[in-house]
């Protein structure tokens, strides 16, 4: 089988997502705007070919390139799990010819306000919210809406340039904030608790399943520096806590004509039990979630999901045994990371929960914590009872500290 990969090496993830493909046996053509020497040796083993391309969000230009580069050939798959370039894989899908999610498809999962559109005519309970183009049309929204409510860009990814707003004024300052973005999404400000669902999907039926919990929920983490964001696996997917947001998600998925892939969902679980859609993309989940749905399930998922759109099957086992935990280091202070304390007694306290040391080295430079939820390294725990999954990562974001300066 040949499938086309839209950036192999960028996001880093992505490398595990080409060796997935490889190790399932199918030949792996991939294109990306990294240039060719500079692809790590690891990966270009699991690449048959590689064409660099200069501009990989000019759509029309990468599909032109990408045909010549085929020579008349058509590959079986076209793939990507980066989400600015799922509208440019189901564009290249349709000028070759290629089975899979049309671009009808991917902008209901890529175009905020027709998302919820779609799902709301399916009778499942979404956000109000309105496209934006001006600000005039923003203070239309807000009054319509109501506040508080959220600012974000209707083809955003993760939480980037994503705001709370409670008052007049501060909606004032934010538009200020999002003007470089084309078109916003005003929304209602849904109360809750914030989880995700996600899924491996052959032809729009979920094989594999996920859900993970937010503490604190996403857009808290972003805007406070000093918090340890942390991402907590759920090990039973039939806990009352989220039996409706899987309930939920499926209807999601119908209700957007989900084809086979990966597809990461955020949804909300009121005070009073409800649950309520967030938002849905059809690929795989980032902040490192693979890796944390791998330590849940004793799986592969990055070769699970090359399984899955290769050969329509997938061999991940239903069970979880456990609840695993990634907790996110934000180093204190600015320039290169001087020095981390309380790792070790962490290590004397819970060595066999520890799956995962990433903490940056000393001397390296701190990263820019607005700019990736990764912060400056992360550990993962896991264990067979979930309250105690979070207790240790509780201990983690609170004991261990790294400085920079």
């Amino acid at each position: 089988m040949d499938v086309v990969f839209l950036s192999p090496a960028y996001p880093p993830e992505m490398a595990a997502f080409t060796r997935g493909l490889a190790e399932v046996g199918a030949r792996v053509f991939g294109v990306g705007d990294s240039a060719p020497d500079s692809l790590p040796q690891a990966l270009r083993g699991h690449l048959t070919d590689y064409v660099h391309v200069p501009r990989i969000m000019d759509d029309a230009d990468v599909i032109a390139r990408v045909g010549r580069w085929l020579g008349g050939r058509r590959p079986d798959r076209i793939e990507t799990n980066w989400e600015p370039l799922t509208v440019l894989a189901a564009r290249m899908r349709a000028a070759l010819g290629v089975p899979g999610l049309s671009e009808d498809v991917v902008l209901g999962f890529r175009d905020k306000p027709l998302m919820r559109e779609r799902v709301a005519q399916a009778g499942l309970r979404v956000p109000r919210s309105a496209r934006v183009r001006t600000r005039g049309e923003a203070w239309e929204a807000a009054a319509a809406i109501g506040f508080p409510l959220i600012v974000k860009p209707v083809a955003g990814a993760g939480s980037a340039d994503t705001f709370r707003v409670d008052s007049e004024s501060a909606l004032d300052g934010v538009l200020d904030q999002v003007r470089h973005v084309p078109e916003i999404s005003v929304e209602e400000f849904i109360e809750g608790e914030e989880y995700t669902y996600e899924t491996l999907c052959v032809d729009g039926a979920p094989v594999y399943e996920s859900v993970c919990q937010y503490f604190p929920n996403a857009l808290v983490a972003r805007q406070n520096e000093w918090i340890s964001p942390i991402i907590q696996s759920v090990r039973h997917l039939d806990d009352p806590r989220v039996r409706d947001g899987v309930t939920l998600g499926r209807s999601v998925l119908s209700a957007l004509r989900m084809g086979t892939g990966f597809t990461h969902m955020e949804w909300f679980r009121t005070p009073s039990g409800e649950a309520i859609f967030g938002e849905v993309a059809c690929r795989a989940p980032g902040a490192n979630m693979v890796d944390l749905m791998n330590y849940t399930s004793d799986v592969d998922l990055f070769r699970e999901w090359a399984r899955v759109v290769c050969h329509g099957v997938c061999a991940a086992p239903r069970e979880r045994p456990w609840s695993a935990a990634i907790v996110f280091k934000r180093a204190e202070g600015h320039g290169r990371i001087t020095h981390v304390e309380g790792v070790d007694a962490f290590r004397r306290r819970h060595g066999s929960a520890i799956v995962r040391e990433e903490l940056l080295p000393i001397g390296a430079p701190r990263r820019d914590w607005k700019q990736t939820f990764l912060s400056d390294g992360n550990v993962v725990v896991r264990h067979r009872d979930g309250a105690e999954a979070l207790r240790i990562a509780m201990d983690a974001a609170s004991s261990i500290r790294l400085y920079a300066r």
